[in-house]
C-alpha cells in the first residue's frame, strides 16, 4: 500500500509519523472518510469542507485543500481498488507530552483500503451513554474517537454494526458513525444537528433529496417508529431490521426503499453532489 504523508506518497512499510504527534498522544486531530469507486472519490468537496471547519473548531491551522485533494488523487492512482475506504487524517502534529500543541506544522496522512458493500439492513442498539449537545466538540469530526469504540463494542457484543446514542437531554442523537431517520406517519424525520450529532455528508444529501424534516425527537421515538435507516459514507443508506432486539418486520419499509432509491440514482449520476 502507498499513503501520503506530509506532502510526498511513501510506502506504508516506512511511512512514519511520531510518538509525539498530538493525534496520537490526546487525539487533537479530525478526519474524512470517503467513499471511493472506481478510483474516484464520492463528495470530495462536501468532505474537504467538512475538514476546514473541524480543523478551525479545534483551533488547527486551515488544511491546505488543494493539497489534499492532489493527496487523495496520486493515493488513488497508486492503489487502485474497485470499492475503497479513503482516509483523511489531520493532526496538530509535533507536540509536548500534554495538551499543549506545539509550533510545527500539522501531519496530514491520506490512505485507502479496499472495502465492500454494506448488507441493505442492519441492526442497532442503544447505549445508555449520551452525547454532549454542547460540548467543544460537538459537531466536529475530531480523532478522539474512543467513546464510539466503546459504543461499538457494546453492540457487536449484541449482534449489532451500530449503537445509537441520546443527547444529555433525552433527544435521539447519532450512531456512532451514523446519522440516524425514523419514519412516523409516513414522514422522514432526524435530528437536527443542533442535537449534537455530527453534520454527516450522506445526512445531508438524503434532506436535500427526500424532503426529510430535521425533528427534535425523543430517544423513546425509536420503539415507535415505523422505519429506521441509518446513513453514513460507507452505509449510504442502510435499512434497520432489528433495534435492541425488537424485529422492525419487513426492513427496508416503504420510505426507506425509496430513500435508498433516490440517493443511489443521484449519487450515481454526480460523484461530487
Amino acid at each position: 500500500m502507498t499513503i501520503w504523508l506530509d506532502g510526498a506518497l511513501r510506502d506504508a512499510d516506512s511511512a512514519h509519523v511520531s510518538v509525539f504527534d498530538h493525534g496520537l498522544t490526546v487525539g487533537d486531530g479530525v478526519f474524512e472518510t470517503l467513499k471511493t469507486v472506481h478510483g474516484r472519490p464520492f463528495a470530495l468537496t462536501r468532505h474537504l469542507a467538512r475538514l476546514a471547519t473541524s480543523a478551525r473548531g479545534l483551533g488547527l491551522p486551515e488544511p491546505d485543500l488543494d493539497e489534499v485533494r492532489r493527496a487523495c488523487a496520486e493515493v488513488l492512482g497508486a492503489n487502485p481498488v474497485p470499492l475503497g475506504r479513503l482516509r483523511i487524517t489531520y493532526t496538530g502534529g509535533l507536540s509536548p507530552l500534554g495538551s499543549d500543541r506545539g509550533t510545527t506544522a500539522p501531519t496530514l496522512v491520506v490512505a485507502v483500503g479496499e472495502t465492500t458493500r454494506r448488507p441493505d439492513t442492519t441492526a442497532a442498539v442503544t447505549v445508555p451513554w449520551t452525547r454532549n449537545e454542547r460540548g467543544a466538540l460537538a459537531g466536529l469530526k475530531s480523532t478522539s474517537y474512543a467513546e464510539n469504540v466503546v459504543a461499538l463494542a457494546r453492540a457487536r457484543e449484541h449482534g449489532a454494526s451500530e449503537a445509537l446514542f441520546a443527547n444529555t437531554v433525552g433527544a435521539l442523537c447519532e450512531g456512532t458513525g451514523s446519522n440516524v431517520f425514523v419514519v412516523l406517519d409516513g414522514q422522514l424525520h432526524t435530528p437536527p444537528v443542533a442535537s449534537g450529532c455530527l453534520p454527516g455528508i450522506t445526512r445531508a444529501l438524503v434532506v436535500e433529496w427526500t424532503g426529510a424534516r430535521e425533528t427534535d425527537l425523543p430517544l423513546d421515538i425509536l420503539d415507535r417508529a415505523e422505519e429506521v435507516f441509518l446513513t453514513s459514507t460507507l452505509r449510504d443508506v442502510q435499512a434497520v431490521r432489528m433495534l435492541d432486539g425488537r424485529e422492525l418486520p419487513d426492513a427496508p419499509g416503504p420510505v426507506t426503499a425509496k430513500a435508498m432509491r433516490i440517493f443511489d440514482e443521484h449519487a450515481s449520476a454526480d460523484l461530487d453532489p
